[in-house]
């Protein structure tokens, strides 16, 4: 059995093994000269598109492509240095036991080295008595362990009874004799002996050219191998880190969770201490009140008139105490407790953590209101300020929530009221913002918790919308408007020669930059020109110029 592939001995393939394997087609367009008559139907559906297949098999060892040639897996060379391994292999009694060559059946014993062929007992006696074969040597199969090479002599494919001894070198391929006088007549053959240098140096030559690419490949790999450990190293210390970190994060926030649960407890204690307290203080001013009470009714109910005069003083110095006692009728703690849990609370174990507890209660007596538009405004325009919440101590409140009332009422039309608008600022800060439609005087009324706060009412005086101005600021008419005569400024600046408007460095200019408009001197202000319609115009000519 012929033996294909190469490689160790373990990766050796045969002809039966490679026939098993299941072949596909690779579609080449740049081969013609198949022959497609017994390929199956894939030739049949291709043929009309021009187009030619290849068949293919894949190594069951390598999993590489491996393209058949026309006679199929037979057709494959054969790796005779493979079959020798086997043989070695067998030899040492590593691989199954050899079999004679010519019977096929018996166990080999000798070895031809003439043939090349094992033989085994009877073919070997038989192998002497031929008067070709007689004076053959013959050597024991055992006396062949130390040899290296012990295949059988490679025969032509085409004439099995010759040895491949030539090399042809048109075809490039090695012949027998009969091949030399058959279809390789009058090419160009030689011994193989003395071709082997030639072809064997341009073999060496193609693997000095491949070496370096098997050191690059095998570097590459190595580097690949040193990458990928680097990367796993690396990738197990940012998991050691990124464990490190969630364990300390997670144990400072399970502190932090700790401190503000011991905060509100304290809190709670504080309350209800107060509360207690409180209650107290209630019950022994509700008892001595009762008990007043119940005396003095009881004396006017069941005393005679001289019991009742002569008890009287101590009574009414009674009640009157009680009456004089100062107590509130309202807790003086209540349930205003809140989590912020986006407030910075600073860090823990190194880490920063967010949420704290606020009992702060807004006091609107301490509320400030701030802002430039507090007392003034303009008609059709925003104007806003801003309100600052702070609690009993004077301190911001630092959050937001609170209900914020804002009520704008003109004081000619108390029934109309402005439209307000109260953002919420999240930080104890509230912006409010409205538009007054006409001018007059306005009532701002700001309350929190129904309580006005500080500087609430006040009142807003309202003014003629912003006027812009129609003119241009500059230096003088007679500049602005490239000298012309009949250019003029409500400035009332004049110049010598007719001119009816103001003059750089000329009499009646203002000296320094003004609006031709009104005249005024500010650039960013508002617009007081009266004039008339003709004055209008002609001002208006002026920053046409």
């Amino acid at each position: 059995m012929p033996w294909k592939g190469g490689g160790p001995p373990e990766q050796i393939l045969c002809t039966t093994c490679l026939e098993q394997l299941e072949p596909f087609c690779i579609v080449d367009t740049r081969r013609g000269d198949f022959d497609t008559s017994s390929k199956g139907s894939i030739f049949q559906e291709l043929k009309p598109h021009g187009l030619q297949p290849q068949i293919g098999i894949l190594c069951p060892v390598c999993d590489t492509q491996v393209d058949l040639p026309m006679g199929g897996v037979e057709a494959l060379t054969i790796d005779h240095l493979a079959m020798n391994d086997v043989m070695l292999e067998s030899l040492h009694g590593k691989g199954q036991g050899l079999v004679c060559d010519l019977c096929s059946d018996r166990e080999v014993e000798k070895r031809c080295q003439t043939c090349k062929a094992n033989l085994c007992h009877f073919c070997c006696q038989a192998h002497r008595r031929q008067k070709k074969t007689t004076y053959h040597t013959m050597v024991d199969l055992k006396d062949l362990k130390g040899y290296s090479q012990i295949g059988k002599a490679i025969l032509c494919p085409t004439h099995p009874a010759e040895e491949l001894r030539l090399f042809c070198e048109l075809c490039d391929q090695p012949v027998c004799r009969d091949c030399v006088v058959g279809e390789h007549r009058d090419h160009p053959c030689d011994f193989t002996s003395n071709v082997i240098h030639k072809h064997g140096d341009s073999v060496r030559e193609l693997l000095r050219g491949t070496q370096p690419h098997l050191d690059a490949l095998e570097e590459a790999l190595q580097q690949i191998k040193e990458t990928n450990s680097a990367l796993q190293q690396r990738v197990e210390a940012v998991a050691a880190d990124v464990r490190t970190f969630s364990e300390g994060y997670i144990k400072a926030i399970e502190e932090h969770r700790d401190k503000l649960l011991k905060q509100l407890e304290d809190i709670r204690v504080q309350k209800e201490n107060s509360l207690q307290l409180q209650k107290a203080q209630l019950e022994q001013l509700l008892a001595d009140m009762r008990t007043g009470v119940e005396f003095t009714e009881y004396l006017l109910t069941s005393g005679s008139d001289l019991e009742i005069l002569l008890t009287k003083g101590v009574v009414v110095e009674r009640l009157t105490k009680l009456n004089q006692v100062e107590y509130s009728a309202h807790p003086r703690v209540n349930n205003k407790i809140c989590f912020s849990p986006q407030k910075k609370a600073g860090q823990c174990r190194g880490y920063e953590v967010y949420g704290a507890i606020n009992t702060k209660e807004v006091d609107p007596a301490k509320c400030v209101l701030q802002g430039e538009d507090l007392h003034r405004a303009r008609e059709k325009q925003t104007a806003s300020f801003t309100l600052l919440c702070k609690d009993a101590a004077g301190e911001a409140m630092g959050r937001g929530g609170d209900n914020v009332q804002v009520a704008v009422v003109p004081k000619d039309k108390k029934d109309s009221l402005v439209r307000t608008m109260v953002q919420d600022n999240k930080d104890g800060t509230y912006c409010v913002s409205y538009i007054p439609k006409e001018p007059g005087i306005y009532t701002v009324l700001v309350c929190v918790k129904e309580q006005h706060v500080q500087g609430s009412p006040f009142t807003v005086t309202v003014r003629k919308r912003h006027r812009s101005h129609q003119g241009m600021f500059h230096c003088c008419t007679f500049c602005s408007s490239g000298g012309q005569k009949t250019a003029r400024c409500a400035c009332g600046g004049t110049m010598p020669g007719g001119y009816l408007g103001c003059g750089h460095g000329h009499k009646g200019h203002p000296g320094r930059p003004h609006w031709s408009c009104c005249g005024k001197f500010t650039e960013k202000s508002e617009c007081t020109w009266t004039g008339g319609q003709s004055t209008a115009r002609s001002l208006l000519r002026t920053v046409a110029l």
